[in-house]
């Protein structure tokens, strides 16, 4: 025993969760707590210039673009960078056959043609405050539960109150470290943001769902939009009056590039990180979650590309479906492998066993591993059920429009949503995908975790109960569901009586009764068993002499994560250089392959060399590699030297990168970003928009 207490203790270094090299994802608020370390690797700033509350600061530059993107402000006009994928709705959704943005871009060439986009939304954040002790207030004693969730919500509620009232800010409270921690939240929310300028889909999404995740990338992904505000600056409507909203900040725009080992900052929204979760929840993810959902979309995928070969208008409304179904897609792919080559179970394991060791006697922590443990157990086949409901049943199109149309109320117009709904819609190929879907459920569960409109179905009863769905459902009518919004006996008719919409209320009884009620039961359970594991870990390596600044799982709040510009060696004998150039889009696009085409006005302005000022080495700079920590939700993170200035625009990671949600390798895991003076070059030479450069600060 001596000797494995002995053997313990010597690996604790690298058992022992924490920050690495380049690891974290910080609260802006405590930027003062890091500011050595960054100012050590090459920042030229203060903490204030990052986070101030009384003045301006980079925060200022900074929105939540819709609700899962970052943007940033990059003039004192509000001209907005976000990646062409976060755009990409809105571009969609402007296109046509006869104006086809995506494939031909979109170039404003001046204010009267920028185009509105209804349902957009951009977020400030005004300020942030420590507001633990007032969440938690008559807490002491409760048991992690109903009761306590509702003395909880009370606070919360209150706070959000306070911190709104007199105001046109919206507040919320944001949960940290499973509940040890909670942070309001006051933000600033504008609507009325209007499309600038988008390169062609050849240049914003060049390479496509080949290079998605993967290095050497050549990928042009950005879109350029515009916050508007009233005659006083704050938040209006969409109104022709309204005018550029005046940011009290903006980054000024590098034209000197990046050079391997050059300070990065990325401050943006990351959405999900999972780094404290135990064994047994890695395991769920590699050997239950990943394989099932990684087949069930493989599957979605073929039919949609099928599909949309022979018709520019399916392929035009199905693109950026087929985008949002591959991105998670391979994104599991990778980090599966990735998780395997680092032994994240095994590390875990190891942590778990060792943390056991340090806690033996100790009535707060003793046994807290094995309780989670068995939790996971309990919960796994109503989590894995959950998941697959959500990637089969759910994830039918008719379905889903379905459950939004069953929230409408009688003499409602017909909103955007449902509008673009119809717009992008075909019936054959949700049936297809249905089929599929369907059969892949009931040959997954049995009865007792079906839906009753399944039970006891065979998969030769697929065909009929898809066909019964498809063949009798009105809602693909638009005309029919318009009509029968507009009054309350005809609306009331129409839904009990549509399949679709009885399809949709028989699933989602069984989600709610089957599957979800004991989910969440497990899951509060789950819950605070995490909040004491990870409120022990910080003990734990006080204990062990590690560093006890860990960094809250990310939640789609801001925050800023440091590294610098850096290649890797993917692996033996292969070195990954940090940067590509146009060069490298000409070579790929010699292959013939069609993720690699480009419309013959692009190749001509590659093949003509009239790179201007935003030439190097004969070429231009197209993406480069960082050792940031960024997960989702960065999409669209400006990347900012040590001066201050936006050199990049965050929007991907490297495949071998996507495990870094639950653990980071700081050998391996590198973001994406787009050299700016890509951005420059093809908003100078292609778009012929360079009057946008006269609001830029370009440095």
């Amino acid at each position: 025993m001596i000797r494995r207490i002995l053997l313990t203790l010597a690996l604790l270094p690298f058992l022992i969760p924490g920050a690495k090299a380049d690891e974290g994802m910080w609260l802006p608020k405590l930027v003062g707590q890091r500011i050595d370390d960054m100012q050590g690797k090459g920042l030229m700033l203060g903490a204030a210039d990052i986070y101030n509350e009384d003045g301006p600061s980079m925060k200022d530059a900074i929105v939540k673009f819709g609700s899962g993107c970052t943007g940033e402000l990059i003039s004192a006009e509000g001209l907005l960078v976000t990646n062409h994928h976060c755009g990409y709705g809105q571009i969609q959704r402007h296109s046509s056959v006869e104006h086809n943005y995506l494939d031909n871009g979109f170039w404003a060439m001046d204010r009267s043609q920028e185009l509105p986009n209804p349902g957009l939304e951009v977020t400030f954040l005004v300020r942030m405050e420590d507001v633990t002790d007032r969440v938690l207030n008559g807490t002491a004693g409760l048991a992690e539960g109903p009761e306590l969730d509702s003395v909880v919500r009370v606070n919360i509620e209150r706070i959000v109150e306070q911190a709104e009232e007199g105001t046109h800010y919206k507040a919320s409270v944001s949960r940290f470290y499973y509940g040890n921690q909670y942070y309001l939240y006051v933000n600033e929310i504008f609507t009325d943001v209007r499309l600038v300028a988008a390169p062609p889909s050849a240049i914003g999404k060049f390479g496509g769902d080949t290079d998605n995740w993967m290095w050497p990338r050549h990928t042009g992904d950005f879109s350029l939009f515009r916050i508007y505000a009233g005659p006083d600056n704050k938040p209006a409507p969409y109104s022709k009056d309204n005018v550029p909203y005046r940011p009290r900040h903006y980054f000024p725009v590098s034209t000197q590039g990046v050079a391997e080992g050059d300070f990065t900052l990325v401050y943006g929204f990351p959405g999900s990180t999972q780094q404290f979760i135990t064994s047994d929840a890695v395991d769920y993810v590699l050997n239950y979650s990943n394989p099932a959902k990684i087949e069930l979309r493989t599957m979605r995928l073929a039919i949609i590309e099928n599909a949309w070969q022979d018709s520019e208008a399916i392929r035009i409304a199905y693109t950026a479906k087929h985008s949002g179904i591959a991105n998670a897609w391979k994104k599991w792919q990778g980090e599966s492998l990735g998780l395997r080559r680092l032994g994240t179970i095994q590390k875990k394991i190891a942590l778990e066993e060792a943390f056991e060791q340090w806690a033996a006697g100790n009535p707060g922590y003793e046994g807290i591993t094995r309780k989670l443990s068995r939790t996971h157990a309990d919960l796994l086949p109503y989590a894995y059920a959950t998941e697959y409901y959500s990637e089969s049943l759910r994830a039918i199109e008719l379905i889903s429009f379905a459950s939004r149309l069953s929230g409408l109320k009688a003499g409602t117009v017909l909103p955007d949503w449902a509008e673009n709904f119809y717009k992008d819609y075909y019936p054959e190929i949700d049936r297809q995908i249905a089929r599929y879907l369907t059969g892949k459920y009931i040959g997954e569960f049995e009865n007792d975790w079906r839906p009753d409109i399944l039970q006891d179905m065979e998969e030769a009863g697929v065909e009929e109960f898809i066909s019964g769905l498809f063949d009798h459902t009105r809602l693909t009518d638009r005309d029919a569901v318009t009509a029968a919004l507009g009054d309350s006996v005809s609306w009331a008719e129409f839904t009990a009586a549509d399949p679709a919409m009885a399809a949709f209320r028989n699933f989602d009884q069984f989600y709610g009764e089957r599957l979800l009620k004991p989910y969440s039961q497990y899951r509060v359970e789950l819950n605070g068993l995490y909040k004491t594991w990870v409120k022990g870990l910080t003990e734990y390596r006080r204990y062990t002499g590690g560093a006890t600044d860990l960094f809250p799982d990310a939640n789609l709040t801001l925050r800023f994560a440091y590294g610098k510009v850096e290649g890797y060696d993917p692996e033996d004998a292969v070195r990954h250089k940090h940067n590509s150039t146009v060069a490298g889009i000409l070579g790929k696009y010699a292959t013939g392959h069609p993720d690699y085409d480009l419309p013959e006005n692009v190749l001509e302005l590659f093949y003509s060399r009239d790179y201007g000022r935003w030439e190097m080495d004969s070429t231009v700079p197209v993406c480069f590699l960082a050792s940031n920590h960024t997960t989702g939700g960065n999409s669209g993170s400006p990347v900012i030297n040590g001066n201050g200035e936006l050199v990049g625009i965050n929007f991907d990671r490297t495949w071998m990168s996507t495990m870094s949600d639950i653990e980071f390798d700081p050998q391996i895991c590198r973001n994406i970003s787009l050299d700016i003076r890509y951005m420059l070059y093809v908003i100078d030479k292609l778009g012929g928009a360079s009057y946008l450069f006269d609001e830029m600060t370009l440095k």
